[in-house]
């Protein structure tokens, strides 16, 4: 499933996506992304591979964090 994360700036530094792999047990992929420190908001595009159930639990997850989840479909 790829999708489109984009992060508000108090969450840029935090490692969402790390702990979203690690949590839920998902392999991802990054294809783009910009984040910086002085941006207001960041954003990555990832191909996450797993159960769908469970990537569904991880992106609600996220989504409860304040990460706005954008599903791309390829």
């Amino acid at each position: 499933m790829i999708v489109k994360l984009t992060f508000p700036q108090n969450l840029i530094k935090e490692p969402i996506i790390y702990k979203m792999g690690e949590r839920f047990d998902i392999i991802y992929s990054i294809y783009q992304g910009v984040i910086t420190e002085k941006a207001l908001t960041g954003w990555v595009v990832l191909d996450l591979v797993g159960d769908h159930d469970i990537i569904n639990e991880a992106l609600e997850w996220v989504k409860e964090l304040g990460v706005v989840v954008d599903e791309q479909h390829v």
